[in-house]
């Protein structure tokens, strides 16, 4: 019997007693000192240095609108009113519908053209995106195209779907919570944790999201559809402009959703176990180097009934550099060596202590369908590298979220060798954005590949506090908003600091906080990180916060603007459902655009 099968075997006999698994789902948040002090000098440059930026700014707002037409300054100007308006943003599908209803199909489109969407949208094709793309990258920013569809279904069609998509042929077990149905378990399986498993609640994704597209499962045609639309995106990101060209895409588009849920689940249970091994240890997460003697020492305070020539096996298995000792990096290869999914879906049973399957096993056409799902986004990836595009993997809600981020990683191992061609999201709302971004970081310096992530705030926050709350898991988002900005900073000052050490790291600041750009720029001065390196870039969205993107261009940053595009009836509930949302949850940050949008206009009808 092999060393591999021996472990696996062993995992399955082992009995780990008093695991209390919520505590389990809790993420623990742990630094060194040397993090700590190096946030505590980051906090120190946001302090100094935002006055300063700040008459930075407001020196060059005349200069950040002077490419703008007049025409293009009014219907801006226009826009962040009406969207003012509480009565216009709330019922802005009804007023579309009623647009569409009153003024006719052309009419109509050729107003959203003149106001929402000709301010927020790039253009309906590649053609009519190559005039804003010209003008963007003639004021030093390109363009990240997002191909902005989205089908206009309803709730209860939505629900149906997701709940249809999320549930395997062999999932047994209702709903609710395992207390509620003990007349139906089986002994043989994993009682799931709600967490990972739909609900019908909370079946529209689409509800309480700010900005974000949302896909929904169907079928593999609707799969294959949505492939063919992100290939579309990578090609035309290729063709326009002259800058490098970045697409954004989503794994729920590629697959079923189901399977996002179930690895996901595997995941945070695996990395769970990890952290009660090794928490008795100082140090932070990537720290924790757990040698042979603490490792029986860590089974045997949990209770894991386990022989010695077990314990033994495991560990050297999971000792892949073979330096007597483990930490977070090799014990995450425990699932990543397995190489049937059917055999991946195994975790503790909180109650029994015993490794159990998730489900009894996938059907054929799951396994089939689970690689599909593999197989297109391979096949992004692959077209990425060979049309040098930069492939933006969004982030999602944090019951699919583990999931994505693993397959990001494995897709940078392959294609972000000689650069970073593959970037994975961090929402750093999460209480463990920098635990992640340090254990995928530090992966990919141990592989030797490029670590590329894209670092956002967040666009699910109501959703998953809600969804936290109600069915009864501990909420992932950080207490405050000042939390979300400290994390903010230090997960960008950690990915500086790679950079700085000439590690193989490049990052997007995709932020519309003025201080988080402030603080970037300031700390990349005092690194000596030059511009022109390319290895750290910013991007806002289209129509928003022009005033930073256009400075940031102006000052040689590497700056680009989120730029959905579609034809229009297809894009507005795109629009209609999360841009608007965003929109308005982001006005209390847009006086002093306006403001200026207002003097310019001024100073145009003076003929200046």
């Amino acid at each position: 019997m092999t060393l591999n099968s021996r472990c696996f075997n062993s995992l399955r006999r082992i009995q780990i007693a008093s695991l209390n698994y919520s505590s389990v789902l809790r993420c623990k948040s742990t630094a060194s000192s040397l993090h700590i002090q190096n946030e505590q000098s980051e906090s120190n440059l946001r302090d100094s240095q935002v006055s300063h930026l700040k008459n930075s700014v407001a020196h060059n707002s005349i200069r950040v609108f002077k490419e703008k037409s007049l025409s293009e300054l009014l219907s801006a100007y226009v826009v962040f009113k009406l969207c003012r308006v509480n009565f216009l943003v709330s019922n802005n599908e009804r007023l579309m519908k009623l647009g569409y209803s009153v003024l006719g199909d052309k009419l109509f489109e050729r107003l959203m053209k003149l106001t929402f969407y000709g301010h927020f949208v790039g253009g309906e094709n590649e053609k009519s995106l190559r005039p804003l793309i010209s003008r963007l990258e003639s004021n030093g920013i390109g363009a990240i195209l997002d191909y902005a569809v989205e089908k206009d279904i309803s709730r209860d069609d939505a629900v149906k779907a997701e709940m249809k998509a999320s549930v395997s042929e062999q999932e047994f077990r209702p709903e609710q919570p395992a207390s509620n149905v003990d007349e139906t378990r089986n002994p043989e399986y994993l009682d799931r944790e709600p967490q990972f498993l739909a609900h019908e609640a909370f079946g529209d994704r689409r509800e309480d999201v700010i900005s974000a597209k949302t896909y929904f499962y169907e079928d593999e045609k609707s799969c294959d559809e949505n492939l063919e639309i992100f290939l579309k995106c990578i090609e035309t990101a290729s063709k326009c402009g002259a800058s490098e060209g970045f697409a954004a895409i989503k794994l729920t588009g590629l697959g079923r959703p189901q399977f996002l849920m179930q690895l996901s689940e595997v995941l945070t249970r695996t990395r769970m176990f990890f952290d009660q091994i090794s928490d008795q240890y100082p140090g932070d997460v990537l720290r924790r180097n757990v040698s042979r003697t603490q490792f029986s020492s860590g089974l045997d305070k949990l209770g894991v009934k386990i022989s010695l020539d077990e314990a033994n096996d495991w560990f050297t298995f999971l000792d892949a550099n073979k330096d007597g000792s483990f930490n977070l990096l090799d014990w995450n290869h425990l699932v990543h060596r397995e190489r049937d999914f059917s055999r991946v879906l195994v975790a503790p049973d909180p109650e029994t202590g015993e490794v159990k399957p998730l489900i009894s096993h996938l059907t054929d056409a799951e396994e089939l369908q689970m690689k599909n799902m593999l197989k297109r986004l391979d096949l992004l990836a692959r077209t990425a590298k060979e049309l040098d595009v930069k492939l933006m993997i969004d982030a999602e809600q944090t019951y699919f979220q583990p999931a994505i981020s693993r397959l990001a990683m494995e897709l940078m191992k392959v294609y972000n060798v000689e650069k970073p061609i593959v970037f994975n999201t961090y929402q750093c709302y999460l209480k463990e954005a920098f635990n992640n971004l340090q254990v995928d970081m530090g992966y990919a310096e141990r592989e030797g590949f490029y670590f590329g992530a894209k670092l956002v705030r967040g666009a699910y926050m109501d959703f998953e506090r809600k969804r936290a709350e109600e069915i009864g898991y501990p909420d992932p988002i950080n207490p405050s908003y000042e939390s979300t900005t400290r994390m903010y900073d230090r997960v960008v000052g950690e990915c500086l600091n790679a950079i700085s050490c000439n590690k193989k790291v490049g990052i997007m600041v995709a932020s519309h906080n003025e201080e988080s750009v402030n603080f970037t720029t300031e700390r990349m001065k005092q690194l000596g990180l030059h511009p022109n390196d390319k290895q750290v870039y910013f991007g806002q969205l289209l129509g928003m916060c022009d005033r930073l993107s256009f400075r940031l261009g102006l000052e040689g940053y590497p700056v680009y603007k989120y730029v959905p595009f579609g034809p229009v009836k297809e894009v507005l509930p795109y629009l209609s459902r999360r841009a608007y949302t965003r929109i308005s949850s982001m006005l209390n940050n847009t006086d002093k655009e306006v403001a200026m949008l207002k003097d310019e206009i001024k100073l145009r009808l003076k003929g200046k």
